[in-house]
């Protein structure tokens, strides 16, 4: 049956005012939507909006206190700074394009959304206020969604500052909730790149003198590192970093006090700068990556209209190596001969990590003369057709790879599976525990080498072929240990993929209720009982594995209404002390903690 055609004429084309365009296309200026669940959702990035405005203040000298207090669903966050002139505080919070940040004799290193933040903000919310204090005068305005409900002058003794209300529309967002880690961390690095500043919220108080030195300390919790923390704060440029015994390498890197999570030019000049400046110190021609591995370390710079690969800033693309490799490699140099004994340290890791690869060598020859062998495509993976490192994709970002447990599973996944973003990769049994082990059992288990040759990662996160690695297990015991072991396995050798955000926890259906004439599915027992209620005469299924669900029942699981988990670390410190307790060796201690925690349901 032919569709239809519907009139295209002058009545087809319409004009949007700039709040209702930032209202129907959200996602252009606040990235995903989200439900609070994840820290890089919506609501999360319009309090850093509204807070990126009191940085942007302590940055060009005026105000050291922010104040960000929680009401229900409503923030409320106050400096004391300039305050914004009176006479534009309605154009500043509803108009596009109108602001300060174009100004670079007024905001010099601003992280806001140049002149588009607070607009975003405002569009955004049910409710929306905004005073301003200058001078013992000032002004206040409210908004519903973006419009303007009531505006007020006056003469008011407070001290001068703006203060920003809003509360995330559920027309826009949904049932969502704040999560106050996330809020905490977020504040808890705003203190480290703005040392002096303090930030409160809900009785905490974040502050730092030491900057990034603080940042990388706390990251690494008590794990000790090789050597004392190389640190140096210049004008525009702060950095730091150190050794420890993990692998790979671990970077926090930061525009104008913008977390950018994956990296950028800046990050790579970094880098480059401790490789010469190690080189130059001692003479030699080490390899970059048996300088680096093993590093952690952590960038700021302050630049002039940087420019990001994406709205939400998160890769810098700004060419900035002309000035930061040099000013990276003489401070290098220059601790390296201040500090003789803690520089023999770091000499001493690059020599055992080049000895290391080199013996590393020999087995990826191997293991890689084994693979072609076996085949030339890799065995258990069914792939997809885009992929995150190929920058022509347009889909790169919604690139996903499953690792399911067997056959069963991944075959159900794979005949319900959107081949063009969605790859699996089936699991022949419990993977190796990698805990204690050294990177060549990697190579010397063929399961684990062809997992990290799906993924991409064996020269480093850089060439990871997926946006979302995500771990699709039963919800059993077997189900949870695979899960375990596959969580070790990243977290022995590739962490960042976890730093990064990139590895996630499928959540799938435990029950299925349904009659004749409606169908629920749910994810615990809470869930069935709530339906079974509501639904009369119930048919209840308990699954017990993926492999039961159909790939019709399945489909939606894994695309328009997939759940899952984003797998976070709160600090690089706490991987280790993680790993020993729950798969190392120590079973009388976990069976205690076992025993102590079980939860048992008393008839």
């Amino acid at each position: 049956m032919a569709r239809a055609k519907s009139n295209y004429d002058e009545k087809s084309i319409q004009t949007l005012d700039a709040l209702e365009h930032i209202r129907l296309r959200s996602g252009m200026y606040i990235g995903r939507l989200g439900d609070g669940s994840q820290p890089l959702d919506g609501i999360y990035v319009m309090l850093k909006e509204v807070v990126d405005n009191g940085i942007d203040e302590f940055i060009m000298g005026a105000g050291k206190k922010i104040e960000i207090r929680r009401d229900g669903d409503a923030m409320t966050v106050r400096d004391y700074g300039r305050g914004i002139p009176l006479g534009k505080l309605v154009d500043c919070v509803s108009q596009i394009n109108t602001g300060g940040k174009y100004n670079d004799d007024v905001f010099q290193f601003s992280v806001g959304l140049n002149g588009v933040g607070t607009k975003a903000v405002n569009a955004l919310s049910q409710r929306f206020s905004v005073t301003s204090w200058r001078e013992g005068k000032f002004r206040r305005a409210s908004f519903e969604r973006g419009r303007l409900r009531d505006d007020e002058t006056g003469k008011e003794d407070a001290r001068d500052g703006t203060e920003v209300r809003f509360e995330p529309d559920p027309e826009i967002f949904g049932r969502y909730g704040w999560n106050e880690e996330f809020v905490a961390a977020r504040l808890r690095y705003y203190a480290f790149l703005n040392a002096g500043l303090t930030l409160e919220y809900q009785g905490q108080r974040f502050h730092s003198a030491g900057g990034l030195a603080d940042l990388l300390a706390h990251e690494m919790g008590g794990e000790e590192p090789l050597y004392p923390l190389v640190h140096c704060r210049q004008e525009r440029l702060e950095f730091a970093f150190t050794h420890t015994h993990a692998y790979g390498e671990t970077y926090y890197s930061f525009v104008n006090g913008q977390y950018t999570n994956d990296g950028g030019t800046h990050q790579s000049a970094f880098r480059e700068g401790v490789l010469k400046g190690v080189n130059e110190f001692s003479g030699k021609s080490f390899a970059g990556e048996d300088v680096r591995d093993g590093i952690v370390g952590a960038v700021a710079i302050k630049i002039q209209d940087p420019l990001f690969d994406s709205q939400t800033k998160t890769k810098l693309g700004t060419d900035v190596r002309s000035w930061i490799v040099p000013a990276v490699k003489d401070r290098v140099v220059r601790w390296m001969h201040e500090h003789k004994e803690d520089a023999e340290k770091l000499l001493e890791k690059i020599r055992n990590n080049e000895r290391l690869r080199k013996e590393l060598n020999a087995v990826k020859k191997d293991a890689r003369e084994r693979a072609r062998r076996v085949a030339i495509r890799i065995p258990k993976l069914t792939d997809c057709k885009q992929h995150l490192d190929d920058p022509k994709a347009k889909r790169r970002e919604d690139s996903t790879l499953f690792v399911t447990e067997g056959d069963s599973a991944g075959g159900v996944m794979i005949q319900c599976r959107d081949v063009e973003t969605q790859a699996v990769f089936s699991l022949r049994g419990k993977p190796l525990n990698c805990h204690g082990l050294q990177r060549d059992a990697i190579y010397k288990n063929e399961e684990l080498y062809n997992l990290m040759r799906a993924m991409g990662i064996e020269d480093g996160i850089e060439g990871l072929r997926y946006a979302r690695i995500v771990i699709a297990t039963d919800a059993d015991v077997d189900g949870m240990h695979i899960r375990n072991l596959l969580l070790t396995y990243f977290l022995r050798y590739f962490e960042d993929l976890l730093i990064k955000g990139h590895v996630f926890i499928l959540e799938t259906p435990l029950f299925r209720v349904r009659n004749k004439k409606e169908t629920r599915y749910c994810y615990s027992e809470a869930e069935r009982d709530a339906a079974m209620a509501e639904i009369r005469g119930p048919e209840v299924t308990r699954f017990k594995g993926l492999g039961e669900i159909s790939p019709h029942e399945f489909g939606p699981f894994i695309s328009g209404d997939v759940r899952m988990s984003q797998v976070t670390v709160s600090g690089i410190g706490e991987i280790g002390r993680t790993l020993e307790f729950f798969m190392g060796k120590n079973t009388p201690e976990r069976r205690s903690f076992i025993v102590d925690n079980l939860a048992t349901d008393v008839v």
